[in-house]
């Protein structure tokens, strides 16, 4: 850890201290909001919520972080991540998916993914996502193992996608190798308390009927979630109807994959037949507004999900389809598209944007018990949001601002598993406990002068 990091919070090396807040949004119960409150973290769980006053009076040796202009959310949680793909942000911009995908980044994958690509890309993912406030992120890409190695350097809490596809990589040569390799590298995580993982066929055109029944079983043995795209484009759709005779969501249900262990993410093309078979299945749909529109996928019909039942959580995609990883403006984007989508202006509210990026995202995961809101007993993932800045003022309504006018750079401080990660100082750049930001640079700059070359 820094030594900035210690000197400023050297509390935190107890086993308890206090963060005294002038807001708390613990997100559930739904919508409220705690003005003057203190959240007590012990043991990097939370231990207690209560007014200030009170704290002072009931853990008078407790030392206190004191942070007079701030609201406390729980841990922002990134469903849908390729957080390697930091390293091809704007490679091939304003492209549709397909040709994105097939003319520009599957060439690059096969010239450039490697174990040490993943790692170092994933760790610049880790950097921009826990500055902005993200705790947790549910990934999948290649070289899982890199993935986890970056996500533990960073100290961040991550869902490791085991990603499976019908033909080779640089990474595996055929379904059951991608599977097999995917479990061992689970086993070598699997004790860890930030890190679990989950089987994530890539997409219904990447994957065969057999690989899918194969990972159900695997899934249903092993008790895993999986992760997989659905319905992103016409095309998708389209294509598996020659194919298959049938859409996507329909082939999935056949073959079993359909369940309350399914994340779906992007989901832009469903009938209202479709998403009340979503509904009825328990399934959840990780919402990926910015990368949908910047590949014009189209606009996921997030309201009628929800007035159908199924649970909705956001995500961002990767760099290179979005291209941030910034979750605060996945949700005023998620808000705003609803709004207007629907012409209802009611439409996923603020707080519901707020609970997207949290508890919905944990219950997609099914780690609701531990993240997703603060509550006594949960997982001390939190962030300090500062509302002090002109452009933040005034402040009628604190869950408004956070979603409507404040952005990740009024992120100061992120705790996970009451452990402090990131810290900016007014008028300073950002610290992280475990990343320096010249190897961030270095990385950067090593992998843009080599795909440079090869793009030339």
């Amino acid at each position: 850890m820094s030594q900035t990091l210690k000197h400023q919070y050297s509390a935190e090396q107890s086993n308890v201290f206090a963060l005294e807040a002038r807001w708390v949004v613990p997100v559930l119960p739904y919508g409220q909001v705690l003005e003057q409150h203190t959240v007590i973290v012990q043991a990097g769980r939370i231990l207690d919520i209560l007014p200030s006053e009170q704290s002072k009076k009931k853990y008078p040796l407790v030392q206190v972080i004191v942070l007079n202009d701030h609201v406390l959310i729980p841990g922002l949680i990134n469903l849908h991540t390729h957080a390697a793909m930091s390293l091809m942000r704007g490679l091939a911009d304003d492209k549709p998916l397909m040709q994105w995908l097939q003319q520009h980044i599957w060439p690059v994958e096969k010239r450039f993914v490697s174990e040490r690509f993943v790692r170092q890309g994933s760790l610049l993912g880790c950097a921009e996502m826990l500055a902005g406030g993200t705790t947790c992120f549910s990934d999948m890409y290649f070289f899982p193992q890199a993935v986890a190695e970056a996500a533990t350097q960073s100290g961040m809490r991550a869902n490791i996608g085991l990603v499976v596809m019908d033909f080779p990589t640089a990474y595996a040569h055929d379904a059951e190798d991608y599977v097999q390799k995917g479990l061992q590298a689970r086993d070598d995580w699997r004790d860890s308390g930030l890190l679990r993982a989950s089987l994530a066929p890539h997409a219904p055109y990447t994957v065969s009927d057999s690989t899918f029944v194969n990972i159900v079983t695997y899934a249903e043995q092993l008790g895993l979630n999986i992760h997989t795209h659905l319905h992103e484009t016409h095309t998708e759709v389209e294509d598996s109807i020659k194919q298959y005779g049938v859409r996507p969501l329909q082939r999935l249900e056949a073959l079993g994959v359909l369940g309350p262990n399914l994340v779906a993410a992007h989901g832009v093309h469903l009938t209202g037949a479709e998403m009340k078979t979503l509904a009825a299945n328990g399934a959840h749909i990780a919402h990926c507004p910015a990368s949908n529109l910047k590949l014009a996928s189209g606009i996921a019909p997030v309201t009628a999900l929800v007035n159908a039942g199924v649970n909705v959580a956001i995500g961002t995609d990767g760099a290179a389809s979005n291209n941030r990883q910034d979750m605060f403006a996945e949700m005023r984007l998620a808000a705003l598209l609803a709004k207007g989508a629907s012409s209802d202006a009611e439409s996923v509210s603020a707080a519901e944007a707020l609970a997207m990026a949290t508890i919905n995202a944990a219950k997609a995961l099914g780690q609701e018990a531990d993240i997703g809101s603060l509550e006594r007993g949960k997982c001390a993932d939190i962030v300090a949001v500062n509302l002090a800045a002109i452009e933040l003022q005034p402040c009628f309504n604190v869950i408004s601002h956070l979603v409507y006018s404040a952005g990740r750079e009024h992120v100061t401080h992120v705790w996970v598993a009451g452990e402090l990660k990131y810290q900016k100082l007014q008028g300073q750049a950002g610290i992280y406990a475990n990343m320096e930001p010249a190897e961030l640079k270095e990385i950067s700059t090593e992998w843009q002068t080599q795909l440079s070359q090869y793009l030339a």
